[in-house]
């Protein structure tokens, strides 16, 4: 018998490597700077709710919010519009850094205030006020050493002495701070955003003073004149409302303070893109009406920041969405379908009654009386009559 024919070699099986050192490093540094990115973005609603509610600085609010608005409608791009949300990061962890490392200074001012109720100037307050004047010292060092080097987090959470000593021995270490400072700050583009805001601010302004004027004067009047001087302000506000956030969002794109009265060219561009002008209409006045609800009752001076965190919150998407609407009207040349138009057209009548309804109630609901007539969130600065 002859023997059986040898079994082929087996197949040689690929040894599944491991990730790569490298890879690994990437993976966690991609998702540090999500984070990192995720973090910036609160802290920079934070920080526009903060400058929403102090006078003048709203307008630095107002005008990045139309900054973001305009961007988006000169590139397309909805990421465009997450503007200095790296540099609002860095603000963000030099507070959080802050409020942490001043509590073994809190904690020390305790016991030297338990020491003087107790044993007032005695040897162990004394000693308990050096310390705390100690502590001080070294957390104002750290604070200052933590933000030369960056003024993220974990610059706060490990100061690293031996490397500020190295920095202490380095030559022109105070003309490379100076250059880092003023960087920074030129890098924030306040008095750009003031700008802007401002303007934004007169130019949404003219348009709103006549119906708005209108509809205050008709709370002064007897109930017959009231009525009818309602409808004609009313009907001004609608016209203004279903126009007024495009036309701040030309405005701000093409950085012209003529563009505002452009009424012609938007109206061109609606019929370019009619569902994105009608969504981001229906967003812009949707969001503004829960601003409007705020204001039933006095808000307790302890939660007197969460109106203005909440401006910003509805505020920022609805500037997004107004400037994407705009991005996509610019891509076309012609018009679009006449139903498609006709279909917006219909769509926009009741959004914009149902603002001017809300508008038009605000004075009998609202704890301001007839002054919550000037406070259209939707237009003007995010901010409270009475924080202006």
């Amino acid at each position: 018998m002859s023997e059986p024919p040898p079994l082929p070699p087996p197949l040689p099986v690929e040894a599944v490597s491991a990730p790569s050192p490298e890879v690994k490093q990437g993976f966690f540094q991609r998702v540090a700077s999500a984070l990192d990115w995720l973090f910036g973005l609160v802290a920079l609603i934070a920080l526009l709710a903060a400058c929403s509610v102090i006078p003048v600085l709203n307008f630095l609010s107002l005008g990045y919010l139309l900054h973001v608005s305009g961007t988006i409608a000169r590139t397309g791009r909805i990421r465009d519009g997450f503007i200095g949300v790296r540099k609002a990061a860095v603000i963000g962890s030099i507070v959080a850094g802050i409020w942490i490392v001043v509590w073994p200074a809190r904690l020390v001012s305790g016991f030297w205030k338990d020491a003087e109720i107790i044993a007032p100037g005695s040897s162990t307050s004394q000693a308990w006020h050096v310390g705390l004047v100690l502590v001080i010292v070294i957390t104002l060092a750290h604070i200052a050493w933590a933000c030369i080097r960056g003024g993220k987090l974990r610059h706060f959470l490990w100061p690293q002495p031996l490397r500020f000593l190295r920095w202490l021995k380095a030559p022109e270490k105070f003309r490379n701070l100076h250059h880092m400072i003023t960087s920074y700050m030129i890098g924030l583009r306040l008095p750009f955003y003031f700008w802007l805001g401002l303007r934004g601010f007169v130019g949404a302004l003219a348009w709103l003073i006549v119906p708005v004027g209108i509809l205050l004067a008709a709370t002064r009047l007897p109930v017959g004149g009231s009525i009818l001087l309602s409808l004609f302000g009313g009907l001004l506000l609608l016209l203004v409302a279903i126009h007024l956030p495009f036309l701040q969002a030309h405005f701000a794109q093409t950085d012209r303070f003529g563009a505002m009265f452009e009424l012609r060219e938007v109206r061109r561009l609606f019929l370019r893109a009619p569902l994105a002008f009608w969504l981001a209409l229906l967003i812009t006045l949707l969001f503004a009406i829960p601003l409007y609800l705020l204001k039933i009752e006095l808000t307790p001076r302890e939660l007197a920041w969460l109106p203005s965190l909440l401006f910003v919150i509805f505020i920022f998407p609805a500037r997004i969405l107004t400037g994407w609407a705009m991005s996509r009207a610019k891509r076309y040349e012609q018009p679009r379908h006449w139903f498609p138009r006709w279909l917006a057209r219909l769509g926009i009548v009741p959004i914009g009654l149902a603002y001017v309804l809300v508008v038009y109630l605000t004075p009998y609901l609202s704890w301001n009386g007839a002054l919550s007539l000037l406070e259209q969130h939707a237009f003007l600065v995010p901010a409270p009559l009475m924080a202006l």
